[in-house]
Parts: C-alpha cells; sequence; structure tokens
C-alpha cells in the first residue's frame, strides 16, 4: 500500500472538496445498497427555499450528520432523506417583493406568469441549499431529495386533504380567523406572534335610544367601533340590569344597537360594559353569535377601511383610528384615554399587526385528531422527546388545541381541491382535476383560488417522502423513521402536527424520538436577528476555520433542549483540536511509512510484551470507545465531544506520544514494531469516533494510514472495545507516572527553571510502587529532564529542596543546581516589598472612616477582597524566603 507522505499544515479547502466528490462518486450516501442491514432513517427538517442557510441549519444539520455517519459505522443501512419546503407566505413575499422593486404586482402578472417567476426563485435557492449541504459535508442520500410541490407529495396532499374531508375532520365556514393585511391571507393561531405593545383604553360614552342616559364602554381598538352590532353586560351586573333589552345610538354611524346579556362579559374589566364587534373579534363573534347579532365588516383585505366605515371610508386601519379619536372628543362622546399596556398579535411572516376579521376559510377539525396523540403519550407509546420536559409542552398543547384555519389567499403552495358549482351551488372535493360537479354534473365549476397553508403538506413530510400514500419499498423498509432533530419553536407547528397526521394515516408514529435543540444566540446571549445584525453566515465561518471545526464547535457545545452561544474563539479552539490532531498523526506516520498493513497487527505475542504505556492508552481507548457510543446513543453530544477532546489531546498527545518517543528513537526493534502497532491501531480508532464529528480532517489522515480496511472512513466500522485491552492495572500504574512527571513540571515552572535545564530528581517510593517507578525509569528521565535520577523506598530528603506527595511516592528536587539561590532570594525580598506596601495601602484606606461610610459596599468589599490577596501572596513569599535562607 503506497501512501503520499502527510503536508506538514492542513489545508482544510482541498480536502473538503476532494473527499465529498470521492464519497458522492463511489455513492457511499445512497441508502439500501444491503437489503441484509437493518435500516435507521432520518428525514431533513425541510429548509425554505427562501434564501441561505443560517447557523441553525448548520447545528440541525451537523447533528443529524453526526447521527446518520454513526449509524452507518455501525453497519445500518442509513438513510438521511434530503429535501426542501416551498414555503408558501415567505417566498410569495419574497418575489413579490421583487415585482415591486419592477413597478409590478402580482395581479400585473396574473396567476401562471407569477407561478412561473415563484419556481425560478425555488429552483435558484434549491441550488444555493444544494451547494450549502455540500460544503458542510453533509451524507444526504440525493437520489431521494424531495420538494414538498414535487409530484409525489402533491399526491399525498390531495390525498389527505380528501379523506379528512370525507370524514368531516375538514370543513369550511365563516368565521373570526387571524387576517395578515401586509401579505393578504389568512394566518393560523400559532403563526401570530404576540407582543406587549403600550397602547390606551379608550372609555366612549353610547347614548341610549330612549335618551334616559348613555352607557359607558372601553376598548383598545376605537375604529372598530364602526362595526358595533350591540353592547353586552354581565347578567348579574347589578349596574345595568335595568338597561338589558334597551338600545343604543352608536355614535357617528346613528346606528341603533341593542344592550343584550351575557355571561362571557368580565364586570371588572373596564366600565363592565363591552362593545360587541362580531367581525372584528373573536369573543364578540361568539356572542354575536349567541344573540343574533349582525355582523358588519368594516375593512377590506389590506386594512383599509371599507363602504360600511361611512366618513372614515378609504382610511388605513391606523389613520382611521387617529381621526375617529379626534372626532369622538369633538362630539363630546370620549370620555377618557387611559393608558394600557396590552398584548397584540404580529404576523410571524410579515411583521404586519394582525387583524381579528370575519372571513369564509378552510378548517381541520383538530380535537379527532388529537386523541390518538394525547392517549399515545399518557401511555408511554408516543415518540419520546428529548429532553422529556419538552412533552410536558407539548401535551397540553395539544389537550388545549383549537380548530386549524389551513387556507391561505396565496397562489404559491397547494391549491385547494375544492371545486365550486354556478348552477348548483354545492363543493365537489376530488384527488385529481374535476371537471363537472358530482352533484349536478354540470360543467361550469370552479377550483377554489386559495392554496393550503405551508404546515399542511410538511405535516406529512416523514411518511410522503418515502412514496405514501403508496405501499412503496422505500416506505415500508425505512417508515417509521428513527429520529426528528427540530427547534422547540416549532414543536407546535410541525411536530405535533407530523404525529397527528401520521397516526390518522399510517397508524404509526412518524419517529421513535424528538430531539429537540435550543436556539445559538450572540456571544451576549441575544437572540440573532436581521435587525441587530448579528446573526451568523455559516459559509463564513467554514471559511475562516473549515468545516470540522465549526461542525465540531456546534455539535459538541449544545445540550438537548438548550440554547447555546456562538463565540468566535470556541470555533478557534475547534480549529486548533484539528490541528491537534493532524500533527499528531504525522508524527505518527512518519514511523510507520514504510509499513505494511500485516507489520502493524497486535498480535497475542504482541500484547503480552506491551509496556505500562500501550496497556493504558489500550485500556482508555477501551473506555472512551464505550462511553462515546453510550453517550451517543443517548443523543448527549457535548459530553461525547469532552470525552473524545480528552482522549486525543490528554491521553494520546499529551502522554502516550511522548512516551511511544522512548521506544520509537530506541534501538530495540521488536519494542519499535510494538509500540507503531499500537500508534496505528489507536490513531485509526479515534479518527473513526471522531469522523462523525469531523469528516474531513478523519478521512484525509486515514487515507493514509497502511491499513487494510475499506476504501473510506466513512464506511469503515464502528470501533467496539476489546476485552483483551481491558487493562485495570495499567491504569493505576499510569497516573502515578502521570502525577510524578506533572509534579516535577509544576516545581520546574514554578522556580522559573529554563526548559533545556536538567536537574536532579530523588524519588521516595512506596513497595507498591518502586517496580512501576522503575521499569519507567528511562521515561521519567527523558520526560522531566534529570541529570541524576535516583529512586528508591529509603530516600531521605535534602535539607535544601523541593517537594512534592504523590500517590505512592514523594519527590525532592535539590535546590542546589536547579535555581540560582541568591538570585532568587533577590527576587522574592524585591516582591515582598511591594507587597508590604500593597498591604500598607488597603490597611490604611479600610482604616480610613471617611471611605468606608462613603463608598459604595462594593467598591469596600473589594478593597477587602485585594487586601487578603495581597497578604496571602505576601505570607507565601515569606514561606519561600525562609526555606531558602535556613
Amino acid at each position: 500500500m503506497v501512501k503520499s507522505e502527510m503536508p506538514s499544515a492542513y489545508d482544510p479547502k482541498k480536502a473538503e472538496e476532494k473527499w465529498y466528490d470521492f464519497w458522492m462518486e463511489k455513492g457511499f450516501f445512497t441508502a439500501g445498497q444491503d437489503q441484509s442491514k437493518k435500516p435507521y432513517t432520518i428525514v431533513i427538517p425541510p429548509p425554505n427555499v427562501t434564501g441561505n442557510l443560517h447557523i441553525g441549519h448548520a447545528l440541525n444539520n451537523a447533528l443529524q450528520d453526526l447521527l446518520i455517519r454513526f449509524k452507518r459505522m455501525q453497519g445500518y443501512d442509513a438513510l438521511w432523506l434530503p429535501g426542501t419546503d416551498h414555503a408558501g407566505i415567505a417566498t410569495q413575499t419574497k418575489v413579490e417583493e421583487r415585482l415591486r422593486e419592477e413597478g409590478l404586482t402580482r395581479h400585473d402578472l396574473g396567476r401562471e406568469k407569477f407561478l412561473e417567476q415563484v419556481w425560478e426563485w425555488k429552483e435558484k435557492y434549491a441550488n444555493v441549499i444544494h451547494s450549502q449541504w455540500k460544503k458542510m459535508g453533509l451524507s444526504l442520500d440525493y437520489s431521494r431529495e424531495r420538494f414538498t410541490m414535487d409530484e409525489g407529495l402533491s399526491k399525498a396532499v390531495r390525498e389527505v386533504f380528501v379523506r379528512l374531508y370525507e370524514k368531516g375532520f375538514i370543513y369550511r365556514g365563516k368565521y373570526i380567523i387571524n387576517w395578515d393585511p401586509a401579505a393578504r391571507t389568512a394566518l393560523s393561531d400559532i403563526e401570530v406572534i404576540y407582543k406587549d405593545v403600550q397602547g390606551a383604553l379608550y372609555h366612549l360614552e353610547y347614548p341610549l335610544q330612549d335618551g334616559s342616559g348613555s352607557i359607558r364602554v372601553a376598548t383598545t381598538r376605537p375604529e372598530t367601533m364602526l362595526g358595533d352590532t350591540g353592547i353586552a353586560v354581565h347578567p348579574e351586573d347589578e349596574r345595568y340590569k335595568s338597561l338589558i333589552g334597551k338600545r343604543a345610538i352608536l355614535p357617528i354611524i346613528g346606528r341603533e344597537i341593542p344592550i343584550v346579556a351575557d355571561e362571557h362579559v368580565d364586570p371588572e374589566f373596564g366600565s363592565g360594559a363591552v362593545k360587541i364587534t362580531p367581525a372584528h373579534d373573536p369573543n364578540d363573534f361568539e356572542i354575536g353569535q349567541r344573540h343574533q347579532l349582525p355582523q358588519v365588516l368594516i375593512m377590506d383585505e389590506s386594512g383599509v377601511m371599507n363602504k360600511e366605515a361611512g366618513p372614515y371610508q378609504g382610511l388605513d386601519r391606523f389613520q382611521c383610528r387617529k381621526q375617529i379619536v379626534k372626532d369622538l372628543q369633538d362630539a363630546g362622546v370620549l370620555i377618557e384615554i387611559e393608558e394600557h399596556m396590552h398584548s397584540v398579535g404580529h404576523s410571524e411572516r410579515s411583521g404586519a399587526v394582525v387583524e381579528p376579521y370575519l372571513s369564509t376559510q378552510w378548517f381541520v377539525r383538530m380535537e379527532p385528531l388529537a386523541e390518538q396523540a394525547i392517549k399515545d403519550t399518557k401511555s408511554g407509546e408516543s415518540a419520546q422527546f428529548v429532553p422529556d420536559r419538552f412533552e410536558k409542552i407539548y401535551l397540553h398543547w395539544i389537550e388545549n388545541i383549537r380548530d386549524w384555519c389551513i387556507s391561505r389567499q396565496l397562489w404559491w403552495g397547494h391549491r385547494i381541491p375544492a371545486w365550486y358549482c354556478e348552477d348548483c351551488g354545492e363543493v365537489t372535493v376530488k384527488r385529481e382535476d374535476a371537471t363537472s360537479c358530482e352533484h349536478c354534473q354540470s360543467d361550469k365549476i370552479k377550483q377554489d383560488n386559495d392554496v393550503l397553508d405551508t404546515w399542511f403538506s410538511s405535516a406529512l413530510w416523514p411518511f410522503s417522502t418515502l412514496g405514501w400514500p403508496a405501499e412503496s419499498e422505500d416506505f415500508k423498509r425505512y417508515f417509521p423513521t428513527d429520529v426528528l432533530i427540530t427547534g422547540y419553536d416549532i414543536i407546535y407547528f410541525w411536530v405535533a402536527r407530523m404525529i397527528f397526521t401520521s397516526l390518522e394515516f399510517t397508524e404509526q408514529k412518524p419517529f421513535q424520538d424528538v430531539l429537540i435543540t435550543g436556539l445559538i444566540r450572540d456571544a451576549e446571549g441575544r437572540k440573532m436577528s436581521k435587525s441587530l445584525g448579528n446573526g451568523i453566515d455559516p459559509l463564513e465561518v467554514i471559511e475562516k476555520y473549515g468545516v470540522d471545526a465549526m461542525r465540531f464547535m456546534l455539535s459538541t457545545g449544545c445540550t438537548p433542549g438548550n440554547d447555546q452561544r456562538f463565540r468566535w474563539e470556541r470555533v478557534e479552539a475547534a480549529r486548533n483540536f484539528s490541528n491537534k490532531i493532524w500533527n499528531a498523526s504525522r508524527f505518527a506516520l512518519m514511523h510507520v511509512e514504510s509499513q505494511q498493513p500485516a507489520d502493524l497487527q497486535l498480535t497475542a505475542e504482541r500484547i503480552k510484551q506491551l509496556s505500562t504505556a500501550d496497556r493504558w492508552i489500550l485500556h482508555r481507548l477501551n473506555e472512551t470507545i464505550a462511553d462515546v457510543t453510550r453517550l451517543l446513543e443517548r443523543y448527549d453530544f457535548g459530553e461525547v465531544g469532552r470525552l473524545l477532546y480528552n482522549f486525543v489531546w490528554d491521553d494520546v498527545c499529551d502522554w502516550y506520544i511522548e512516551f511511544a518517543k522512548l521506544p520509537l528513537y530506541g534501538e530495540n526493534e521488536e519494542a519499535k514494531q510494538r509500540t507503531r502497532a499500537v500508534l496505528v491501531y489507536v490513531l485509526d480508532q479515534s479518527l473513526r469516533l471522531l469522523h462523525p464529528f469531523m469528516p474531513f480532517v478523519t478521512e484525509e489522515i486515514w487515507q493514509h494510514l497502511p491499513l487494510e480496511e475499506g476504501e473510506s472512513i466513512t464506511i469503515a466500522s464502528w470501533p467496539t472495545a476489546r476485552e483483551s485491552f481491558s487493562f485495570s492495572d495499567a491504569e493505576g500504574e499510569m497516573n502515578l507516572l502521570i502525577d510524578l512527571i506533572r509534579s516535577v513540571r509544576n516545581i520546574r515552572a514554578e522556580e522559573e527553571v529554563e526548559p533545556g535545564h536538567k536537574v536532579d530528581l530523588l524519588i521516595k517510593a512506596d513497595e507498591s510502587a518502586i517496580e512501576t517507578i522503575e521499569n519507567s525509569r528511562e521515561a521519567i528521565q527523558r520526560l522531566c529532564q534529570t541529570k541524576k535520577l535516583e529512586i528508591g523506598t529509603q530516600i531521605e530528603q535534602p535539607a535544601r529542596a523541593m517537594s512534592a506527595v504523590v500517590t505512592g511516592a514523594e519527590i525532592f528536587l535539590p535546590l542546589e543546581g536547579l535555581i540560582d539561590i541568591s538570585q532568587t532570594i533577590a527576587r522574592l525580598e524585591a516582591e515582598k516589598k511591594k507587597l508590604d506596601q500593597e498591604v500598607l495601602r488597603v490597611e490604611k484606606k479600610l482604616s480610613n472612616k471617611g471611605f468606608v461610610s462613603k463608598a459604595p459596599a462594593h467598591v469596600v468589599e473589594e478593597e477587602k477582597r485585594k487586601g487578603e490577596e495581597y497578604a496571602e501572596k505576601r505570607s507565601k513569599v515569606i514561606a519561600r524566603l525562609q526555606e531558602l535562607q535556613d
């Protein structure tokens, strides 16, 4: 096996492009090639085709790729299915913004031409997303890629719509819905973001029709009074009992409206009497239904007042508010304006203030769909949330679910498969395009102009992508999927709806586990947003530090369900870790470059001859393999990252390689070959453990290793602990040596001994430790840089020496020859003089009653802390001077 020499430095850009193309050419990511393997499936949460992927996508994708690579190496038939979402409102808004720059609207183009433009947009950004997936090294099976509006998924959407309609779970009706006046479309409840806004409570007096007085009402939206068709009071409110059944006059408009009694009214709020606007408030709509009040819609779909608003026709709703307040004040009807903080709904997509609006829409009855999900959750049969605290949040929502408004007044999306007959007025709902009315056979039918909410098709994603409603081979093999990784912000939007639809149409839960991630915030803990300008572009991170550094930082910096902060220094630390792996690998490969795989086997004979360091590193590798595997199965990626970092950086690089240099640079050929075999084995297994986190650097190094197995680390087998490498006794022995060497190095550092300066070292060992220390004499001499090393059980402590105690031994470094005693005494005396001055300064300050009484408490406490710190340092310097002067 001929391997090229590893370059002195790792070049991420070269490796990333080279290996991704290699993986793709070889088809390593294509599932289903070996049907004997057990399947493991993840379907990607489809990103919207509205623009570039952000750092949150990078985290989500890194975790999915980590799991899919791990499972592939474990021997599973691992399918990671990619795809994108058409994102109705978001994508249409983007295209309409572009048209406005050209002075056009979608209506200028017409539906067909407009949709052509949206499809062009989709192709452009789908290609952008593809390039970013490639850049991030994602092992996606592109042969199975799906889009929420491709032919197969569209068929699934129609199938679900028709079946729900036939069961009575989908209905059409006129109700108050959330209306986005900017996008001119309905929104579901969970597409509304509520923000606390400083507003006002306007107190109005409506005169009674019989001239006997007036009734006071309070409202936060005075413009809606133009649509008032009643006033409601609580039936037990003594203030208003005599007014129930009377009529009031609507100011400005002059309409007579009834005063009704309704238990929904809160007597404690405002005046205890409320104006009823059935077409512009959901609670008023219900009251209006109970009392047969007319529904007067006073504004159009863009939030502009219509003819029902009388003199205010043509005004924007907020302009109307200002004008009507002035007019009501002039008329003497507006009695009081009270400051009032209240929660106002905003469109999740456009940001516009949402208008409660009476409109005819399509709805899904959610209660019957939620029944099985609730039952499964309570019995423990549902998908498992990680962390499990999110199950309570999910359950609370589905137990209190409301019907879902699924129609959107858009052109981009799945058009509702319903046709209206001009002759009989009935509705025809069909899986395929209708040509005639199924009730009267008239051909005068017209399809509904609206499209379905984006989340309707997304709710089918885990099974529609695998071929449902057909019983496809992929559906039978890969469904249900194994894990969904998503953020806590879309549990209601998406996770719950996928569970509902899957239980209804496949009678199975869509995934075994739901791993919930947190948000990535900036270094100050703020949410990333365009307005703050604190977003992070993953491509910028990759350009600076490489994919592996970004992936390792993101995937090991998170704990399930919790937010993490993005810090550039953490990416840099991950890049440094990558470089450490590279340099350690180069060292190992320098010593094995001429070797054949057969020469590097850890045979039974070689295992018998292993050194303490060899046995220790193999034992630590065994422990690391077991722990990493167990923790990956639990999705504890942060702890896995810590374990791998400590094992590779500390155990392998800082200690084992240092011990390995003795035989590698020595004359004993058998010891050399044995060490080479251990080095290659440990390196190979470490790279495999790291591969799911850092795919490119591990592939680049692995390709240089003299190994017999496989074309790529991507399809190499996952490490397993070997019983023959369980050396628990070596752990204690090696820990003793590490503690001993570390203690000597600490003394050298404390005394500022020059790195190349050799010292005398005396080790007084216990009987239990003497053999271990004596057997490692050569390693201790080299790693402690000794000119004289004395080991024994009866060693006396020299009169003037630095000492330290470790488990099983005491160590002494005589001061003579270690330091220049006279120079050290002079340095310490100068340091003591400075500390004397600082202690005296603080004492004077704290004895000054004026300072103590006038300075802020935290300033006084800080001075006390400094005084204690200076005093402690001084006592240590004094003790050290006494040691040197004795």
